[in-house]
């Protein structure tokens, strides 16, 4: 089992081995299984890297961190990878620390693939971070009733699938906390966000409960260079309702930008 160090917190990490490689940064209290929907078609063509963030998984937790802490996780993850360039590809608080890594690390990133994300100005309103000392049902029924986070679309068979996933996720209570109060004591703005020159992919469902679909309109709207893909009947939890379309549009957005690089 590959651990990665940032400063002494270990950080597990896995890899399937094939094509130009992409990172996967996973979002707030979920570990790198829940990436289960969409990984087998990702690392059919290209090589897929992904992690535990600290606090889930077998990574190790943290009474405290940033999203600065977050973004050197990911970089510590491409190193002991030995990958010095990746299409990075962050969902919710993963999108988050995805566009902070390109903001300090820009040569690290070849693309940027944002979803159920936005900006993290400081107008933005933050989750409560004692929410997730709650039961689990607890949780859940605080959710919207209509969909429990997957949107519509999602079929009763795909939700089953993923509360079933979700409930053997392994997770630190206080680990999870401490990613909520990092997000909470983040913020940053719209100059920094324009100024990023990467190609990016916007995902967003129109359903999202949870990051609202203006907030990645606007994202999409700031970045210098990107597209949006909007996922019908998707909520939050997006590559469950809309996992065939988000996946057909995130290999074709990343063959496009491996073959403009390629070209003299």
């Amino acid at each position: 089992m590959p651990f990665a160090d940032n400063h002494g917190v270990r950080l597990h990490w896995q890899e399937e081995v094939q094509g130009s490689p992409i990172l996967l940064v996973m979002g707030h209290r979920y570990s790198s299984a829940m990436w289960y929907p969409i990984l087998p078609a990702l690392a059919a063509e290209h090589r897929v890297i992904s992690f535990d963030n600290r606090g889930t998984g077998e990574s190790d937790a943290t009474r405290k961190a940033t999203v600065e802490d977050l973004a050197g996780d990911a970089l510590a993850v491409m190193d002991a990878a030995k990958v010095e360039r990746a299409h990075v590809f962050g969902v919710s608080m993963g999108g988050v620390v995805t566009l902070e890594l390109a903001m300090q690390q820009p040569r690290r990133v070849k693309s940027l693939l944002l979803g159920c994300t936005g900006m993290l100005t400081a107008d933005k309103p933050r989750m409560p971070a004692v929410l997730y000392y709650l039961p689990p049902w607890v949780l859940r029924a605080l959710q919207p009733r209509s969909d429990q986070g997957y949107g519509s679309a999602a079929s009763p068979e795909e939700i089953a699938e993923a509360l079933a996933m979700l409930a053997k996720d392994k997770f630190n209570t206080g680990g999870v906390v401490a990613q909520a109060a990092a997000i909470a004591g983040y913020s940053t703005t719209s100059a920094a966000v324009a100024a990023l020159t990467l190609p990016a992919l916007v995902l967003h469902g129109d359903e999202d409960g949870t990051v609202p679909y203006a907030y990645g309109v606007e994202l999409a709207e700031t970045l210098s260079d990107s597209r949006l893909v909007t996922l019908e009947g998707a909520g939050h939890n997006f590559i469950v309702a809309g996992n065939a379309k988000a996946t057909k549009a995130v290999l074709d957005f990343i063959g496009e930008v491996d073959r403009a690089a390629a070209t003299p």
